[in-house]
């Protein structure tokens, strides 16, 4: 009868708890089983960690001072939020690859190299598809403004050093290819 009585005094208590974590829905956790809290989504697009959806894509022509044909593959930066970020935190740019800018209309473009690792060229284009000026191998992480003074409503960026390389000059002639149905948004 005392054998019984020491289980019995054992088991209520086990049994009493056992119930009311049925009750309460699941057992507890420990607390390497209890959930991580929730991150908030990084919103600053100029932060390494943003989460960038991807961008249209399309192709540049250019031609080159010796008659020759240059085509890059090129990522569409139409939004406010893509042209913020541009090429932000790339830690490389192949030849033959780039970032094309659209704005909605033609101005005098600045831009900037913050957030930005590698060195670009940056073609700036005019409404007529002509490179109205270059800013060559641009330095990276800086806050300085880079402009040609002449408006624009394009921006090709390339890796640092390709326009000269390619024979790519002032007054080169570009074409588009798949970026017609690219919407601008201002």
């Amino acid at each position: 009868m005392r054998a019984f009585l020491r289980t019995a005094v054992v088991a209520v208590p086990l049994l009493v708890a056992g119930c009311q974590q049925e009750a309460q829905g699941s057992p507890p956790k420990s607390p390497s089983q209890q959930a991580a809290p929730a991150r908030r989504p990084v919103t600053d697009v100029t932060a390494e960690d943003y989460a960038m959806q991807p961008l249209p894509r399309g192709y540049v022509r250019l031609k080159d001072a010796y008659g020759g044909v240059h085509r890059v593959e090129v990522e569409v930066a139409a939004t406010p939020q893509a042209r913020t970020r541009g090429l932000m935190w790339r830690k490389e740019l192949a030849d033959g690859k780039g970032m094309l800018f659209l704005f909605p209309y033609e101005e005098v473009q600045g831009f900037w190299m913050r957030n930005t690792l590698i060195p670009l060229d940056m073609l700036f284009i005019s409404s007529d598809l002509r490179v109205v000026g270059i800013v060559s191998r641009a330095q990276p992480r800086t806050l300085d403004s880079r402009s040609v003074g002449v408006p624009s409503q394009y921006v090709l960026e390339v890796p640092g050093g390709w326009t000269e390389k390619v024979g790519v000059r002032k007054g080169s002639t570009v074409e588009f290819e798949g970026v017609a149905g690219v919407g601008i948004v201002p």
